[in-house]
């Protein structure tokens, strides 16, 4: 998975999976374009990695606005030459049930997480045919597919994720264009820390996304990027529109794995 002569672009990237992709990208000779809408975002990751020789350079934008992608996409191009692939990660999370979350609310996730991410296609794909093609990857979610009571807003932006992903895909396929949705399960990031930190017993939180999986543990950053940086390599050539579950397990049980652990509907060995 040699990225040399390849141009990544990858939103959300100051901090999470974001920066993990930074990092693997980076370690296999992409030059990246790190996007965040924080200024100093990933400030001490960029500077490791051009250290160690990377090319990496950090793009401070708003990518759920139109007129910020609009003058991004172009600068990324006058630095590198081109793209080739596209990491939407950018993403953001609001509590509230179609009763309680407010309008602002509902707008804020969409537009960071799906929105944003068919900004960046509609602008990033024309430069990727101009280099024969490439490769999109967008971050969705286990609640691509599923529901978390309270979380109306998130669990839609994540179903339309991977719409957008099946759409692109169909769309662009003879221009030699792939794209492909993960779905991570519960991984440790700053923004699953920022929701439990809502919770009198943030512990007790982080201890319950730990049994989710199979293994008794969240996930880490870095396991989900290596996935997306397989989907944009040449090795996944003949792999698009697909959803790709990184959850440490979490949809396998009937049932969750509370009740696997309780027995219920199964019988013990």
């Amino acid at each position: 998975m040699n990225f040399k002569g390849k141009v990544v672009v990858i939103t959300g990237a100051g901090s999470g999976i974001g920066e993990a992709c930074m990092r693997e990208f980076a370690d296999r000779n992409a030059a990246v374009a790190m996007v965040d809408c924080k200024a100093g975002a990933g400030e001490k990751t960029i500077s490791e990695l051009r250290q160690r020789g990377a090319s990496v350079e950090s793009f401070q934008a708003d990518v759920s606005s139109r007129a910020a992608v609009e003058r991004l996409i172009p600068e990324v191009v006058s630095r590198f030459g081109g793209i080739d692939v596209l990491v939407n990660n950018a993403g953001t999370q609001r509590y509230g049930s179609a009763t309680t979350v407010s309008e602002k609310e509902w707008d804020e996730v969409m537009n960071i997480n799906l929105k944003s991410a068919f900004l960046m296609c509609k602008y990033a794909i024309p430069e990727m045919t101009k280099r024969g093609g490439g490769a999109i990857v967008m971050t969705g979610s286990v609640q691509s597919l599923t529901a978390q009571r309270n979380s109306l807003a998130y669990v839609v932006s994540k179903h339309g994720m991977l719409g957008l992903t099946r759409s692109i895909a169909l769309d662009y396929g003879k221009q030699n264009i792939r794209a492909n949705c993960v779905l991570p399960g519960a991984i440790d990031t700053p923004l699953l820390r920022w929701a439990a930190s809502l919770d009198p017993q943030p512990e007790k939180v982080l201890a319950a996304c730990d049994s989710l999986h199979i293994r008794g543990k969240m996930g880490r950053p870095e396991e989900v990027a290596r996935v997306i940086v397989f989907l944009a390599s040449d090795l996944a050539s003949f792999v698009t529109g697909a959803a790709y579950a990184v959850d440490g397990g979490l949809l396998v049980p009937a049932g969750g794995m509370a009740s696997q652990e309780a027995g219920t509907g199964a019988r013990k060995a």
